[in-house]
């Protein structure tokens, strides 16, 4: 055996400076050593008293080759220690939480989302700058060992729960008009409350083709249809309408277009073409059905004279092309400029007849590791989440197509809230109502103070969107 461990040795010292031993290589070099004294024996089953020069070489090349592929197996390594920012009910603030999660990908490191594991949470790498960063946003994080984090992702393996790894932050556009408009944009409040830096961009970024710079792009109360909110009624004289009026007609002439009308269809076509080529849409009130309305329209007027000062095609109801919509079909135009509603898409009269102590709409719950997707965009430390309106509240469900997913719904009523689907190579995500912590922001209403909802399951569905695109795609498994 003298010579059998002097090859040992000769193949240790050969890759020694090449492979690192594992402890699994370790433990096998009592095998490796049997194996070539059973190759040494004779018939006898005696070892040769004074092997040959040849055969020392050949126990050493056998050595070698086991030492090299014991040292390739996988090791047991354990786990390493991580921060666990938990967004359950123990979390301190839940909207900064997800700005703190973009701070970590912006660092360059990658972000694990548990999904389904206390609500959502996120597992990122306990490095001491980070924890700093967690303690001045007033984020509540644990500092979990190595054996926890086993732990844990044993428990998500188990459970209808799945892991997500978010690995780059992703660049976000605002469409937003570039003058004041007499009300907020709850996207924008809750970027700037969670520290998520985003552009703001308008029409004319939209056709000169920009859009193709950002991963993720938010509408929210906006009109598609070139009516101008549909505030004829109620606003006609008042100065910011009229403002907004010239400001439009402005952009529209500046673009090359006759009519505000016909821009913005123009407008909403891009934004269609930049989800097709793999963009990530959010879009939230007006916004929501207006784009689809606008898309359905394309080449006849639906905008009452009112408007654009000439009249509308003929039976344009009957004119809409529903194959061109992202979500809605079969739907029907209101045509008077004095009725504040675009289309029976929207259910808004159905949530202001229960009222606000009435009004709530409930989460699907998702197999996470079947429809990661939509399970991503309900996480929630609650399942039932209070209403609020908007000039397009929620969504009527036999007027959605087949293929869009339903996530939020008033359970019982012909009402959807929260609803997701696929467009080419991208997607949109459609969120009924103005602001989720307002239940009616009217016109001229102060901005709301996130400060004092920093837990709000409302926009918390808001900045799930947020993340949404930085994680890493992996095939569904149906």
């Amino acid at each position: 055996m003298r010579e059998v461990f002097d090859a040992m040795r000769e193949a240790a010292r050969v890759i020694s400076g090449a492979i690192p031993l594992s402890s699994g290589a370790m433990r096998a070099v009592p095998t490796v050593v049997r194996g070539i004294s059973s190759a040494l024996r004779g018939a006898s089953g005696a070892i040769p008293a004074a092997p040959t020069a040849a055969k020392r070489r050949t126990c050493a090349i056998v050595a070698i080759i086991a030492l090299a592929v014991a040292c390739a197996l996988p090791a047991a390594v354990p786990a390493r220690a991580e921060l666990l920012v938990p967004m359950d009910l123990s979390q301190s603030n839940h909207l900064k939480a997800y700005g703190f999660a973009y701070h970590v990908l912006e660092a360059g490191e990658n972000v694990r989302w548990l999904l389904n594991y206390r609500s959502g949470s996120f597992l990122l790498p306990d490095r001491p700058d980070f924890a700093l960063e967690a303690q001045a946003r007033g984020v509540t994080i644990e500092r979990v060992g190595g054996a926890d984090v086993t732990s844990i992702l044993g428990e998500i393996e188990q459970g209808n729960m799945e892991i997500v790894l978010l690995e780059k932050a992703p660049k976000i556009a605002i469409y937003a008009p570039p003058n004041k408009q007499p009300w907020d944009d709850a996207v924008m409040m809750a970027l700037d409350y969670a520290g998520i830096p985003y552009k703001i961009i308008y029409d004319g970024e939209v056709l000169r083709g920009e859009l193709s710079r950002y991963d993720w792009l938010h509408l929210h109360h906006e009109d598609f249809t070139g009516q101008y909110g549909k505030f004829y009624a109620g606003f006609r004289h008042a100065e910011w309408y009229i403002q907004q009026q010239i400001l439009f007609e402005k952009i529209a002439a500046s673009l090359g277009f006759d009519k505000v009308s016909e821009e913005k269809k123009a407008v909403a076509r891009a934004i269609k073409e930049y989800v097709r080529a793999g963009g990530f849409l959010f879009a939230m009130c007006s916004a929501t059905d207006s784009i689809d309305i606008a898309l359905a329209a394309g080449g006849i007027d639906i905008a009452p004279r009112e408007y654009d000062h000439d009249g509308t095609t003929p039976n344009c109801n009957d004119l809409l092309d529903y194959q061109k919509c992202f979500a809605f079909e079969k739907f029907r135009l209101i045509m008077d400029p004095y009725i504040y509603e675009f289309s029976d898409i929207d259910m808004t009269a159905a949530a202001a007849q229960r009222g606000e102590t009435r009004d709530y709409f409930t989460l699907f719950e998702f197999a996470a590791k079947y429809d990661p997707v939509p399970t991503m965009l309900v996480q929630n430390h609650v399942s039932v989440i209070k209403g609020f309106m908007g000039q397009t509240t929620a969504y009527r469900r036999s007027l959605l197509k087949k293929k869009v997913v339903v996530m939020g719904e008033v359970e019982g009523k012909d009402e959807v809230r929260y609803v997701h689907g696929n467009f080419g190579m991208g997607t949109f995500t459609f969120l009924g109502g103005h602001d989720p912590e307002d239940y009616q922001h009217f016109v001229g209403d102060p901005p709301t103070d996130l400060g004092l909802y920093p837990n709000s399951p409302g926009y918390r569905l808001i900045l799930n969107n947020i993340l949404f695109p930085a994680a890493k795609k992996k095939e569904r498994k149906t």
